[in-house]
């Protein structure tokens, strides 16, 4: 039940004739008329119970894209039902103008639209479907709350595609340029041609030279069929906010980049979502229906505040991975790193892979290093300093390992990856 504001306009009313009258008794029966009236007024309004109420909404929808919340009620009653709806969603939804005004002729339907603006991606599921039935006198009416199971899957917002149309004519220049003479493992005969003066003797092919009147070689290009192996590392520091997002965001934007890119290469992707245990993974998909598996396993996960198991990970990917891959670990490099058994386990890595860490770099922290405003600023400038000094040295240890470190601000980090790995491409190291 609700009263509306012509009940409480009514009461007030009831206050001019006791007022005149001075008498108490003439207040309380004008009262007492107000309270009955309101009461026979619910008990003409249609019951609650005669609306039926569907939601739906679409199965998933990109970050910073709209949805719209559709939300149908039907009338099994034999009067008009007149009131209000409102399809209620969590602040993360970003549900605008929720409240509709309801019309439902007997026996009819009524649609009422919600337009979703998510500002988080996962799973946001719908809050109570409230409506309101208004009484004939429109002083009061029912009102009832239904728990109609709804969710809306936000998937990454992928900001970064933005750069594929650009580092794919630069895959393209790679793959239209003069196959690249190489030998050994990780290679691809492209074609036959004559020998010139300067070419590897060991590229000549006997036998088509025996068949022609000239000495002939084969020639090679990169292997196009090679394996990309992304982790996304979810522990504790995944969860730093960095800007207006954690840390864990932007390593989701820079494994879709890369990940868009590869299989555009024609490389096969696996991607995992891993802290001490694995809470996504994306494989067995390739060509364009990679993109929606990956952002669909990825749109749910969230940091965990725990130190990430590297011995662990360490055996997933040697179980994925039965040959030389690219493994592409998406973490935070800093101190930390030594002590966790990080270094250790990128070692491990690089002996059978070749390894690329990507780090997302705080862009806070280099405001910090150049304020010099006050001793608040001094002392923030040195603890900025030595962070960075630390976070140097972790690099060199693990460039002595082998490995390749890429890091940058949240808006970068996705590019640079993806430009090391046309690098490794271009020079024959994938």
């Amino acid at each position: 039940m609700y009263i509306t504001g012509w009940t409480a306009l009514l009461a007030v009313v009831g206050a001019v004739p006791a007022a005149f009258t001075q008498s108490r008794g003439v207040a309380w029966l004008w009262m007492l008329g107000v309270i009955a009236l309101a009461i026979l007024d619910v008990l003409l309004t249609v019951p609650t119970r005669a609306v039926a109420v569907h939601r739906t909404v679409p199965a998933s929808v990109r970050l910073a894209d709209e949805a719209t919340s559709t939300v149908r009620l039907v009338n099994s009653a034999s009067r008009t039902v007149r009131g209000a709806v409102r399809d209620a969603w969590p602040p993360s939804a970003g549900a605008l103008a929720n409240r509709h005004p309801l019309r439902v002729s007997p026996g009819g339907g009524a649609t009422v639209t919600t337009v979703l603006r998510p500002t988080r991606r996962g799973d946001r599921s719908g809050a109570e479907v409230t409506i309101r039935i208004a009484g004939p006198l429109h002083l009061a009416g029912r009102q009832r709350s239904l728990t109609v199971p709804t969710t809306l899957r936000v998937l990454p917002e992928f900001a970064s595609r933005k750069h594929l149309p650009s580092r794919l004519a630069r895959l393209r220049e790679l793959d239209g340029l003069s196959p690249v003479m190489m030998r050994g493992a990780g290679t691809e005969f492209d074609s036959l041609r004559e020998y010139v003066i300067g070419d590897d003797v060991r590229t000549i092919d006997w036998r088509a030279t025996g068949r022609r009147a000239e000495v002939v070689v084969r020639t090679f290009r990169p292997e196009r069929d090679r394996r990309v192996f992304v982790v996304v590392e979810t522990g504790r520091l995944a969860a730093v906010r960095v800007g207006d997002a954690p840390r864990l965001d932007a390593s989701i934007e820079a494994a879709l980049l890369l990940s868009a890119l590869a299989s555009h290469a024609g490389d096969r992707v696996q991607v995992t979502a891993f802290d001490r245990s694995e809470r996504a993974r994306a494989q067995g998909s390739t060509g364009s229906a990679l993109m929606p598996v990956l952002a669909g396993a990825l749109a749910g996960v969230e940091p965990s505040l725990v130190e990430p198991d590297w011995p662990a990970l360490v055996r997933l990917v040697m179980d994925r991975l039965s040959q030389r891959a690219l493994v592409v670990l998406l973490t935070t490099v800093d101190a930390s790193l030594i002590d966790s058994g990080a270094l250790q386990a990128i070692t491990t890595l690089q002996a059978s892979h070749h390894v690329v860490i990507a780090s997302v770099d705080d862009p806070d922290e280099e405001q910090m290093l150049h304020q010099r405003g006050d001793v608040g600023d001094a002392y923030a400038a040195a603890a900025a300093s030595r962070a960075r000094l630390e976070r140097d040295a972790v690099v060199a240890a693990i460039g002595k390992i082998g490995a390749d470190v890429v890091s940058a601000t949240p808006d970068l980090l996705a590019p640079r990856l993806a430009d090391t790995y046309l690098k490794l491409k271009a020079s024959g190291r994938l």
